[in-house]
């Protein structure tokens, strides 16, 4: 798994992430969404190398083996900009001052967050299966309710869910280790069963309930958008179009004048499912952006490598 890639341990903004980056070319962040880790990129980021990019894949904040900050009444610790503020600090570590991202899920609310408060450093972004969270929540109706209820269960506090998870990981969180490929299934595993890595990726949820949703609602009266080329793409066995049914039309009022995407033959996990045709879309887009340049090596002291997964 990721055959090539270096593995490290990079200062991010107020948290130490677990980084796998490799390849020479523009550089490529590519943020996972919950509950997995940088390990649901492993079919992707090859072929992103053998195409001329630079990949870097980061565990966020809390998840994986990254490290899991105390948090605090508001939740900001685990807020999409501060998850969103370590990215940028490994990008800038690595040397990497301009650079695409691609986020999934939870990633995708830390790619704009990304794009909205540090536009200097992103040259274009691509959202997979999400609106933004502001958006989410401003348009949910019973039909949210019932698809996306654990947005509410992970996001409550007086009831914690980390209680029901850590009965039995397994059973909540339900993965195929054939779909995954072994070693991040195995990757995933490590993750689910361990109880601080559970609470953190609460932590994110009731973030995103709280202080994420004031600030897209903020960027949004105050008129910020998301000014580099954006694409949106969506699985079509999940509930984006169930959701949203123009899911383009959901994004237009964050965009800026570039704004594409479309559906892709795929399971929500669109990394793992649907690796070639995901790099195929990306590609295309990237064609028309102009390139990022590509970063120097970072020194050992700044991005350690480590030896274990």
């Amino acid at each position: 798994m990721f055959d090539g890639f270096e593995l490290a341990r990079c200062e991010g903004d107020g948290a130490r992430l677990r980084v796998r980056h490799g390849g020479s070319g523009p550089a490529v962040l590519l943020l996972h969404g919950h509950p997995r880790t940088h390990a649901t990129w492993h079919r992707v980021a090859p072929l992103l190398v053998s195409a001329g990019h630079t990949v870097v894949c980061p565990d966020l904040r809390g998840y994986g083996r990254s490290e899991k900050p105390p948090t605090d009444m508001r939740h900001e610790p685990y807020s999409k900009r501060a998850m969103a503020n370590d990215c940028l600090a490994v990008m800038r570590g690595l040397g990497h001052e301009r650079f695409s991202v691609v986020g999934h899920d939870r990633g995708a609310y830390v790619a704009t967050r990304l794009a909205l408060d540090h536009p200097e450093a992103v040259s274009a972004v691509s959202v997979l299966d999400a609106v933004p969270i502001g958006e989410a929540l401003r348009r949910c109706d019973a039909g949210f309710a019932a698809l996306w209820w654990h947005w509410f269960f992970l996001g409550q506090t007086d009831k914690p869910a980390e209680r029901v998870i850590n009965a039995d990981p397994d059973a909540w969180y339900r993965a195929c280790p054939e779909q995954m490929g072994a070693e991040a299934y195995e990757d995933y595993r490590h993750a689910i069963h361990d109880p601080a890595t559970v609470h953190a990726m609460c932590e994110d949820y009731r973030a995103g309930l709280g202080v994420d949703r004031e600030h897209d609602d903020a960027d949004l009266r105050a008129g910020r958008r998301i000014d580099r080329p954006l694409q949106v793409l969506w699985a079509t066995r999940d509930d984006m179009a169930a959701l949203y049914g123009d899911v383009l039309g959901v994004w237009r009022d964050w965009a800026g004048d570039r704004l594409e995407g479309g559906p892709i033959d795929s399971g929500h996990h669109i990394a793992e499912d649907a690796p070639e045709a995901l790099v195929s879309a990306l590609r295309a887009f990237w064609r028309t952006v102009p390139p990022s340049r590509a970063g120097s090596a970072v020194p050992l002291s700044r991005c350690p490598a480590v030896p274990s997964r």
